[in-house]
């Protein structure tokens, strides 16, 4: 039995259009939703000077409804296709989804 997930992306404001361009691509993925994101967290290792000035990361966030089998077999595709992305992600379960009205 397949069970509904979530599936989100952060991804780098300069991958956006290759990320969406290739979620597109991929006719396992009915749709999908983005949005502009700010990141906050300890890692100021990672972040330019102005990042660590603002305290935040620019991000873009998408976010997609999934069999979770499916939702894993995109990453690993991702994994294979963008490597080295700094793409952070995270499948979480859907209890309930339809469409009102």
């Amino acid at each position: 039995m397949n069970s509904n997930a979530l599936l989100s992306l952060i991804v780098a404001p300069e991958a956006e259009e290759a990320v969406a361009a290739w979620l597109l691509d991929d006719e396992t993925i009915p749709g999908f939703s983005s949005t502009p994101i700010a990141g906050h967290g300890s890692s100021e290792s990672s972040m330019t000077l102005a990042e660590q000035v603002a305290g935040r990361r620019r991000r873009v966030m998408f976010f997609t409804h999934l069999e979770q089998s499916v939702a894993e077999r995109v990453l690993e595709r991702l994994r294979e296709d963008f490597p080295g992305a700094d793409i952070h992600y995270w499948i979480a379960p859907v209890l309930v989804a339809g469409h009102l009205g």
